[in-house]
């Protein structure tokens, strides 16, 4: 079973990255679709979050890393998948992705949402806040995978 895991990733958190590694284990491949939604005005091009994801889950046989856009029930139909899986934090992302997952059901009856609690290590964890603290010049370790923390800095402090 082909599982898509669709997000900005912007930048990839450790909450991203226990996502994904949990979900490995319960799919044959594993896509990360980074999105290219510019109405979220994102700090890093698609081309540099791609980057990040790679670097940070270096080169695998099980996970593919790639971008789409347009409707996420478009990308899963062309890729053969017939699932995406949604990490959650708090009920308000379930009541979001909830609605998200109905609609994508109603554009594609043959698509699955399945959604994964993130660990309790993470549950405060998104890229909003980790683009705050950097841009402010806090402390982001543990945040972020170490291998692209200080590219993550780079990018964002001062800005």
């Amino acid at each position: 079973m082909i599982l898509v895991y669709p997000g900005s990733f912007d930048p990839i958190t450790n909450g991203h990255l226990d996502i994904i590694t949990r979900a490995v284990y319960i799919c044959d491949k594993l896509i990360v679709a980074v999105g290219s939604n510019e109405a979220k005005k994102p700090a890093f091009s698609v081309e540099e979050r791609i980057d990040l994801i790679k670097c940070t889950l270096g080169e695998r046989d099980d996970i593919m890393v790639t971008s789409f856009s347009g409707l996420l029930a478009d990308f899963v139909k062309k890729v053969g998948a017939k699932a995406v899986i949604k990490g959650l934090r708090a009920m308000s992302d379930f009541e979001y992705e909830f609605q998200m997952a109905l609609l994508n059901k109603n554009l594609e009856p043959d698509m699955e949402t399945l959604f994964m609690m993130t660990s309790v290590n993470y549950s405060y964890l998104s890229s909003s806040a980790v683009k705050e603290i950097a841009k402010n010049g806090g402390n982001i370790e543990g945040l972020v995978p170490e291998c692209i923390r200080e590219k993550v800095m780079k990018k964002l402090a001062c800005r």
